[in-house]
């Protein structure tokens, strides 16, 4: 899929926190800037190739507005200037076009390299995300403009069969950047024949990611080392160590696993600056 990156080397992004886990449900999820750029931070001394950000308010919800973003990036390029920064768009809390994309307007040295699109609706386990053809449209269109590169996340081949359609409408360029998320309740499954098949429908000049939502995270990641594919990982997608949801993980532990199973497939993280040139410039 993916001929320019060297063989061995794999792209790994981490999502440190979401809009979901609360600290009534782990004391290690961050919640303020401050708490969010540290972790990154410590993980980055690891080894990541890019952060997925979400932003929360003090209380723990959800946070849209863009100030919120532009503390946290200014935190974390204080100590790692050359970090690949996407930023979320997501639409399960908001629903207004200017409340989803006020994180693409940040600029100057705060600018994110990438943000994330969903492609179509879905249905979590107790919640929707909400997005309706005209408001993905909206938002890619506007990452265009700004020079963000969308990262798409695909949670079926539905929703790939729409990045395609705005791929065709030269809405996004090449090359494309896929984080596969398996696993959910209502979309596909973590297992190689859905991996493989979702892998199979990408289209050329795609680098694509593998994630898994709870328990599927350690599956997926590893499934995803073995296919040649990246990883993502982190605090967003599961909050557990282990299958059996007895202990609760740290951003750290789940780093470190996932960089000590490359390890043992000789294989290592992609650096941010390998990943901007191939992908970004």
């Amino acid at each position: 899929m993916d001929s320019s990156r060297p063989t061995g080397v794999f792209p790994l992004s981490f999502c440190p926190t979401g809009m979901v886990p609360q600290k009534s449900e782990t004391q290690h999820i961050p919640i303020t800037p401050r708490e969010i750029a540290e972790q990154v931070n410590q993980v980055a001394q690891i080894g990541i190739t890019s952060v997925h950000l979400h932003a929360r308010n003090d209380d723990g919800s959800p946070a849209w507005e863009r100030a919120r973003f532009e503390k946290t990036i200014e935190l974390i390029k204080n100590t790692n200037p050359d970090l690949v920064i996407c930023i979320t768009t997501s639409g399960r809390t908001v629903t207004e076009f200017e409340k989803r994309s006020d994180v693409l307007e940040i600029s100057g040295d705060l600018k994110p390299d990438m943000a994330s699109l969903t492609p179509a609706s879905m249905n979590f386990a107790k919640s929707a995300s909400i997005n309706a053809p005209d408001m993905v449209l909206r938002l890619a269109q506007r990452m265009q403009e700004r020079g963000i590169k969308p990262e798409f996340e695909v949670f079926d081949t539905g929703m790939i069969n729409y990045a395609k359609y705005l791929i065709s409408k030269k809405i996004a360029e090449p090359p494309f950047v896929f984080n596969i998320l398996l696993g959910g309740i209502a979309t596909a499954q973590a297992n190689l024949l859905e991996l493989g098949l979702m892998v199979e429908r990408l289209p050329q000049g795609s680098i694509w990611l593998g994630a898994g939502i709870g328990e599927a995270q350690l599956p997926v990641n590893t499934l995803s080392l073995a296919s040649g594919g990246g990883v993502r990982v982190g605090l967003e997608d599961n909050i557990y160590f282990d299958q059996k949801k007895g202990v609760l993980a740290s951003n750290i532990d789940l780093v470190e696993r996932v960089v000590n199973l490359a390890a043992l497939m000789g294989k290592s993280v992609m650096s941010s600056g390998d990943f901007r040139k191939t992908y970004l410039s």
